[in-house]
């Protein structure tokens, strides 16, 4: 009897190693999980002006994270940030009088957005401008 029970103590034994190793599993998998959430965030550029450049509004730089759409990001940091069918009206209070041919422009890295604000997922060192200027 003295033969089994030391036997059945070394199992459980072991399974008890066994199972707080695994324990400390996850936490190692929660570190590697921080360490990546840190590297999913990054710094862009956002600069809001009127006149093709000439009167700046303003300008952040902000910490966004992976995927997170230009829309979202504008109507969190931005203030008065209005959109009316996919297409931005109002930023910072600044929008078109009745009749008047401006609108809000952007690039993104010094090129014409080839997408809406809402369509285009930051990536890492993005500069976006956003310009309130005549349309022809």
């Amino acid at each position: 009897m003295g033969k089994w029970y030391r036997i059945v103590s070394a199992i459980f034994l072991s399974l008890g190693i066994l199972a707080g190793c695994q324990a400390e599993s996850p936490g190692n998998d929660g570190q590697q999980q921080t360490e990546q959430q840190a590297k999913e965030e990054f710094s862009v550029q956002i600069t809001i002006s009127q006149n093709n450049g000439e009167k700046s509004v303003a300008e952040k730089e902000l910490e966004v994270k992976e995927g997170t759409s230009l829309m979202k990001v504008l109507k969190e940091n931005f203030e008065g940030v209005k959109e009316k069918d996919g297409f931005i009206t109002q930023i910072e209070g600044i929008k078109a009088k009745d009749g008047e041919q401006k609108a809000w422009f952007f690039t993104i890295n010094g090129e014409t957005a080839k997408v809406g604000a809402k369509e285009y997922e930051l990536k890492e060192g993005d500069e976006v401008v956003f310009d309130f200027h005549k349309w022809e």
